[in-house]
């Protein structure tokens, strides 16, 4: 009897595993972003040269995650403040393998935010795009902790900042080989919240865990044969929201890890429904990922305008905000065989579940309870069972992240223990029904109470956009003598239609108690959103106080 050697089953990290399937397909697509066709051996080496160059100014991993609690770090940081792009999943994965923790930046914050941003995330480096390199000159003397800035040239044309190098040299200087640091599956991947309801946070992912809950990465293999197996979806997928949320990313990962090819729009500086349908059409794509109505409505504008043959799109993603089920109705009428799915995640959770919608009939806001997922009490004391009528708190458990950068107390917050089982609450209020399904009412934190009612902004914004009219809602509180808080209604009517606030109350009413209705509406030519489609509850309800 021969012997046999000891099976490798230790965890695998995110580079690991992409290296390994950039090796088993070097010459094929794996990258498309206008002229550009990147194989994934142009990939590999591209992103080798950047976790080169990061490495050779000195940065990387100083503390090891088993020294550390769970709200600290001990690697260095790189911000990424860029448009859509290859640079941009470059830098991520790039940064990786140099042991450097990577982290979003909304490209969209004036000088105070950013400055907010780069120092409570502590960067010590920057890749960011020529247009916004104004931006992050007013800023740069109270950063003394950020020692390398990269720049990618675009149509702005503005100067290199001083100190700055071009993105493209500081590759070419850079040797093409692996980096002689190994990564591992403890380093980070940071991702900042939104902060459309408060200040941005830092979540603290194990690059380990966030290639399986985030990045859908395989939940069973420990072998890179493994993950080669499995490494076989075939898509073709444009991630049509901006790298600088979780949705576009994550999916991006996905497809990687799939062993598919990412395409990127050519305009990523707006959403362009013209750009997109016309990419799906020209390179026969197979998978789309948008980010609710503020994607759809405009893309559905536009099949209404210009016919495209669209017979190889399969699959429609919706993520991070509601896709209503009217407009999922329009888009399949216009694609009858199309598979549209909701999913629902968090950045402090990772993916939790989805729901279908096909040409037998749309829904919004149920999704079917699956295993690592949970309604807790109301007062985070136990799981709830279904059927329980309390409305309760949606939680999963298993791997997590660690928790939010440099704030002990928010993690602990958001990641109560049950019963020695640690679960993430990152804030959505949900109801188990008898038969398994979970009723998403809303985030907590644009729950709006009223006369003592607890009445959700999403709830009554999709009440609303059921009406035919209306091309877009938010939904706010105002201060209110009587009922302490009220409800208001701030709405963008579609081009052409008529549409006063009686019709809107009265559509309304037709989904929501009459308690939910709004106290007001008020009509304006455009609803503030972040690029990737989220509302901003902050200027709504800012929009809303003015209105009283």
């Amino acid at each position: 009897m021969t012997d046999q050697p000891e099976p490798d089953t230790h965890e695998r990290g995110l580079a690991e595993v992409i290296d390994a399937i950039a090796a088993s397909r070097a010459d094929q697509e794996c990258l498309v972003f206008r002229d550009r066709r990147f194989t994934w051996a142009d990939m590999r080496e591209r992103t080798d040269r950047l976790a080169n160059h990061l490495a050779g100014r000195g940065l990387g991993c100083h503390v090891e995650r088993s020294e550390l609690a769970q709200h600290e770090s001990g690697q260095d940081h790189l911000a990424i403040y860029l448009h859509n792009g290859n640079e941009y999943l470059e830098c991520m994965l790039g940064a990786i393998k140099a042991r450097v923790a990577p982290l979003n930046v909304n490209y969209r914050y004036v000088a105070e935010e950013l400055r907010y941003l780069l120092t409570d995330s502590s960067a010590a480096a920057v890749v960011v795009h020529s247009a916004f390199a104004p931006t992050l000159a007013e800023v740069l003397p109270d950063l003394p902790d950020l020692r390398v800035v990269l720049q990618v040239p675009d149509e702005s044309g503005h100067d290199l900042l001083p100190g700055a190098e071009w993105y493209e040299d500081a590759l070419a200087a850079a040797a093409p080989t692996a980096p002689a640091q190994r990564p591992s599956p403890d380093d980070l991947y940071l991702l900042y919240t939104g902060g459309t309801t408060g200040m941005p946070k830092g979540v603290m992912w194990r690059n380990g865990d966030a290639m399986v809950e985030c990045f859908g990465g395989s939940k069973t293999a420990t072998t890179v044969e493994e993950f080669l197996a499995e490494a076989n979806t075939g898509l073709r997928a444009l991630l049509a929201p901006p790298f600088m949320h979780g949705a576009g990313h994550w999916m991006s990962f996905r497809t990687w890890l799939g062993g598919g090819t990412i395409f990127i729009q050519s305009v990523p500086e707006r959403l362009d429904p013209a750009d997109i349908w016309g990419l799906v059409e020209r390179e026969q794509l197979n998978f789309l990922l948008i980010v609710g109505d503020a994607f759809a409505r405009p893309l559905l504008d536009e099949l209404d305008r210009h016919p495209y043959d669209l017979s190889s799109l399969t699959v429609l993603l919706s993520g991070g905000a509601a896709l209503s089920a009217p407009l999922k109705d329009e888009l399949l009428r216009h694609l009858p065989t199309l598979m549209i799915v909701d999913g629902l995640g968090s950045s402090e959770a990772g993916g939790q579940m989805s729901h279908v919608s096909t040409g037998g009939g749309a829904t919004t806001g149920t999704f079917e309870l699956t295993p690592g997922n949970h309604v807790l009490s109301a007062d985070l004391d136990r799981v709830l069972e279904p059927g329980h009528d309390e409305l309760g708190w949606l939680a999963k458990s298993g791997r997590l992240a660690l928790g939010y950068l440099g704030d002990a107390a928010k993690t602990a917050r958001t990641y109560p223990v049950i019963d020695g089982v640690r679960y993430a609450v990152p804030g959505d209020r949900a109801r188990l029904r008898a038969d398994g399904v979970v009723e998403l009412h809303g985030r907590d934190s644009v729950t709006i109470n009223s006369g003592g009612e607890k009445i959700f902004a999403e709830e009554v914004e999709a009440a609303i956009k059921a009406h035919p009219a209306v091309y877009d809602c938010v939904v706010a509180g105002r201060p209110s003598e009587r009922w302490g808080k009220e409800v208001v209604a701030i709405v963008r009517r579609r081009d052409g239609h008529e549409l006063d606030e009686a019709g809107v109350l009265a559509e309304a009413e037709r989904h929501i108690a009459r308690y939910k209705l709004p106290k007001a509406v008020v009509f304006v030519d455009e609803i503030v959103r972040s690029p990737s489609g989220k509302a901003d509850y902050r200027w709504a309800t800012a929009v809303a106080a003015e209105s009283a």
